[in-house]
């Protein structure tokens, strides 16, 4: 009898077990909500409260983190995942129709093609919404996060995340892609396009092992922030071959024991409405409530 054979490294997690939140700041809470909440359909997290000054929206297991101030454009994409793409069209219509005053002069735009649907918010944030499940039954999140970098730094990298971080990476010239939890990803695609300034946009990561990445980090002089005892920041990606900086992101590094850690999300089925509305149905249950996508 012929045994099965199996690539037990695609099951290979690695170090880096969640990407939970992008950072970035908006200067107008109302149209922050128009934008994420009216048109993408995701939820306003009800729990943790800032006023007008900050706005957590949860997308899924993950969340966007909106404080109010200039914004902040990440230089590069995000992946959305969303239960119906037909849905997302007839909103982000509803979008422009409604409220094209308010939208007027901003970034905002969306286009539709075969398989995704393309958008920029207000500020010129740029996503990229599918419809194919994260994790079987899970089809609501943030699935990757891809970041423009200079021509020839995505394999120097490749090394920072395999040998500093500890996380499994696919490199092929041009794109490094690094697992950053259970069917979520970091790119890093290499652009000809000049980057912008970094304006302190920040992504947030779970790891396994807290200590080993730190001690690397410290010893060449990358950590930016010592949080507490559940957290530290750092923002340059160096080649630990030469020491250069090949791209800069702030990571907002969390360890398990963060009293944040696989904190259960409450989301919104989008589809609900009080012209439409059906008693039972507001919640949105495609969710694997596991913390990291």
């Amino acid at each position: 009898m012929s045994k099965a054979q199996y690539d037990r490294q695609q099951e290979d997690v690695g170090n880096i077990i969640g990407l939970e939140h992008l950072n970035v700041t908006v200067p107008d809470q109302a149209l922050a909500a128009l934008f994420y909440v009216t048109g993408l359909g995701l939820t306003q997290d009800p729990y943790i409260d800032f006023g007008s000054f900050n706005m957590w929206v949860n997308a899924g297991s993950q969340q966007f983190h909106l404080p109010k101030q200039s914004a902040q454009v990440l230089r590069g994409k995000i992946g959305l995942n969303v239960p119906d793409l037909g849905a997302l069209k007839k909103r982000l219509s509803r979008l422009e129709k409604h409220f094209g005053d308010q939208l007027e002069g901003s970034h905002f735009a969306w286009q539709e093609s075969e398989d995704c649907i393309d958008i920029s918010c207000p500020w010129g944030n740029r996503l990229v919404a599918t419809e194919q499940p994260i994790a079987r039954a899970n089809t609501l999140g943030i699935p990757w996060i891809e970041v423009d970098v200079a021509p020839g730094s995505s394999e120097g990298i490749a090394r920072f995340y395999d040998e500093i971080m500890e996380a499994p990476v696919a490199h092929v010239p041009g794109l490094t892609s690094v697992a950053a939890g259970r069917y979520q990803q970091l790119r890093f695609c290499e652009s000809d396009t000049p980057l912008p300034e970094y304006d302190g946009h920040h992504i947030a990561i779970y790891l396994v092992n807290f200590s080993r990445p730190y001690k690397r980090l410290l010893e060449r002089g990358l950590i930016t922030i010592e949080t507490d005892a559940h957290e530290y920041r750092f923002q340059d990606i160096s080649d630990p071959n030469t020491g250069e900086v090949l791209a800069t992101i702030e990571h907002e590094v969390r360890s398990t024991f963060h009293p944040m850690f696989a904190r259960e999300l409450v989301n919104r089925d989008a589809n609900q409405s009080f012209f439409n509305y059906r008693a039972g149905a507001d919640a949105h249950r495609g969710l694997n409530h596991s913390g990291n996508g």
